[in-house]
């Protein structure tokens, strides 16, 4: 599933491409007819994002909005025109003069309201990329949790954005134990991880994938191989399950944790 640099990224190539300008939508799929044809030839005035949800406003102030959640297999294409003929996988095509965008595959695409809008943004915690966003919202919630800090961060409700990827660098660059319970997690600790992972979802958005080492540990500095998988960037622990930790030459280590494989260093990540 994406992680929120993802989301942030198409909302930021949307508004480049779409804010301002008079936008056919479609739904070559058939799935969105009825509700593309409400928002059909109208502005799109903006694009946003928090956490893994995407929101498209039409409308003077954004009266009406596309919600789009990709889930684990929608996909976003955008390009220049002239666009190509849209296949019937096709859920959502957006056109104007210079630009198209479609969407394939999500879990949500939904015309929705200002008020039920606002109703998602009120279930989700926090997220590092939206700059007016409190962490002590989420650390209130940590603190009060026996709850492992891995699972937390993988909650949307007690923090935004953050999936797999970044939960299991974050705390390698901490030096956490993925098992500590959330009332362990110190005040000191939370504020760190939350400007870490500022930092490191704004240069997700920038170069549009994910790095995590330092730059004392890339493969130029180390004179080690460069990362070698689909997901693509320079990683600590994810998805490195039996090899050796960059830093302490330990083993790394896997197990399943709120759904999905977690990575940690058991030497660089003591409890």
């Amino acid at each position: 599933m994406p992680e929120g640099h993802t989301i942030h990224r198409l909302a930021q190539d949307h508004r480049e491409r779409f804010a301002g300008k008079t936008t056919t939508v479609r739904s070559p799929q058939g799935k969105f007819s009825d509700s593309a044809a409400l928002v059909d030839g109208r502005s799109m005035e903006t694009a946003e994002a928090h956490g893994k949800h995407l929101f498209l406003g039409f409308g003077e102030g954004g009266a009406e909005w596309i919600h789009i959640h990709l889930g684990l297999f929608g996909k976003y294409t955008i390009g220049e025109c002239p666009a190509p003929p849209p296949t019937d996988t096709v859920r959502l095509r957006l056109l104007n003069e210079a630009y198209y965008s479609d969407l394939r595959g999500p879990t949500t695409c939904a015309l929705i309201t200002y008020d039920e809008k606002r109703a998602i943004h009120e279930r989700l915690g926090p997220d590092p990329l939206r700059a007016a966003d409190d962490p002590d919202k989420a650390y209130q919630r940590i603190s009060r949790s026996r709850t492992t800090v891995a699972a937390l961060l993988m909650d949307q409700k007690v923090i935004a954005g953050v999936g797999n990827v970044y939960r299991a660098e974050v705390l390698f660059r901490h030096g956490i134990d993925p098992y500590t319970p959330g009332k362990d997690l110190t005040q000191r600790q939370w504020a760190a991880i939350w400007q870490d992972l500022v930092e490191l979802m704004r240069e997700g958005v920038r170069l549009n994938r994910i790095d995590t080492v330092r730059p004392e540990h890339t493969p130029e500095e180390m004179g080690r191989p460069p990362r070698v998988d689909d997901h693509g960037g320079e990683v600590y622990v994810y998805r490195r399950a039996n090899l050796p930790c960059h830093i302490c030459g330990g083993e790394i280590r896997t197990a399943d944790l709120a759904a999905r494989n977690l990575f940690w260093c058991p030497t660089c990540q003591r409890a």
